[in-house]
């Protein structure tokens, strides 16, 4: 594992992530659940695989759902800090919340809601070895519109930006990745006021001093998840080996899965499946395409499910159809639902009792609103579960 010499990350985390509601209105989007683990632990996990063991994180929306989920890191086998936020300040102000944690040194910056495996020692490197006081990492896009695009010169020094420019007037196709590493002088551009960001403020007064502030270009995966759309083609990548990333569970012959997970044994799987811990899919149930189940979820018999991300705590009920749908956690999907390109986060609801079967085959009854058998620990999101 590469060492970074006690070099601190600071991982952004107190953003509502709007563009993806629904979801987000269950979880903050760091916490949105990535082949059944948080977007940010892949960021974490990314992070000491290249020798950073020590962050420090904003928060603001939601941030007990991280604070709790994370700890102090140790599961991980990091070292993390966080930074209660009160209001929003932008992603410069984050980072000059973090200011008495990161010290007087080299420092390095990621968005905590990514989906990438860049090589982030390439990055720390270069940054090194041109002597720069601000590095950004940068990646090849074909939708420049949706992303402010950086002019590079000989060098590979910005001299320029350009913000979400018309595909035919833009100057660039690199982007930023929201990764970049800093000097502690960076901290002097950063002013004193609620909202400063990096690429409308801090970055452009960089470049009219005339200081080095370099351009790195990455290769590797990379997704802001910024839509429910990104978010389904990022698992569909990450399921085929697409992303260099660690999924959770072990392999078995459908895919991945955890070791109380269950499959019946006339479930038909035709596709790629990864199960959560305690999930059981039942005879008669057809996976097609790719389907990634969460913690404690049930699939009812004669379920047909394809392309579907289904949140821990779900019941899909018997009989029913989800097809490239997302279904957030503690939910239950009527039997006989047909769901297409839907998005579910309606929690169960007080009506009428069901009976469940769990994958042991004890029965349970609950009140539909109750926390039911399989999805009493569905929002608790258990940190010591890093296997």
């Amino acid at each position: 594992m590469p060492s970074q010499d006690g070099m601190k990350a600071v991982v952004l985390a107190a953003g509502v992530g709007s563009r993806l509601d629904p979801l987000t209105r269950q979880l903050p989007k760091p916490m949105v659940p990535f082949v059944n683990r948080p977007v940010m632990e892949h960021i974490i996990r990314l992070l000491k695989r290249h020798g950073f063991t020590r962050t420090v994180s904003n928060v603001h929306y939601m941030h007990d759902k991280v604070t709790n989920f994370f700890g102090t890191g140790s599961s991980l086998g990091v070292e993390m800090d966080f930074v209660y936020e009160p209001t929003l300040s932008g992603d410069a102000g984050g980072v000059r919340a973090c200011r008495d944690y990161i010290g007087n040194s080299t420092f390095l910056v990621i968005m905590g809601d990514l989906i990438t495996d860049l090589d982030l020692s390439y990055v720390v490197q270069q940054h090194h070895e041109k002597g720069a006081v601000a590095t950004i990492a940068l990646k090849q896009v074909h939708e420049v519109e949706r992303f402010g695009v950086v002019v590079l010169n000989h060098d590979s020094l910005i001299t320029g930006f350009q913000e979400k420019p018309p595909r035919k007037q833009a100057k660039s196709n690199l982007a930023s990745t929201g990764v970049y590493v800093f000097e502690p002088e960076i901290f002097d551009y950063i002013e004193d006021k609620e909202q400063v960001g990096f690429g409308k403020d801090v970055f452009p007064r960089l470049v009219s001093d005339k200081l080095p502030v370099l351009g790195v270009e990455t290769w590797g995966y990379w997704s802001d998840v910024g839509t429910i759309e990104q978010y389904q083609r990022s698992t569909q990548d990450a399921l085929e080996g697409l992303i260099d990333l660690q999924l959770a569970g072990d392999p078995f012959q459908y895919g991945w899965k955890q070791d109380s997970a269950t499959v019946g044994e006339r479930a038909h799987i035709e596709g790629l499946l990864q199960l959560g811990h305690d999930a059981h899919i039942s005879d008669g149930v057809r996976v097609k395409g790719y389907a990634v189940i969460g913690d404690h979820c049930l699939i009812e018999h004669g379920s047909v499910l394809e392309n579907a991300i289904i949140w821990p705590g779900t019941i899909v009920g018997a009989n029913s159809h989800i097809n490239n749908s997302v279904i957030g956690g503690n939910c239950y999907i009527n039997k006989g639902s047909r769901l297409s390109r839907t998005t579910v986060v309606e929690p169960l609801k007080r009506s009428e009792r069901h009976v469940l079967a769990t994958a042991n085959e004890a029965s349970y009854e609950y009140a539909a609103g109750e926390e039911h058998p399989i999805a009493a620990e569905q929002l608790e999101l258990d940190a010591d579960r890093h296997s």
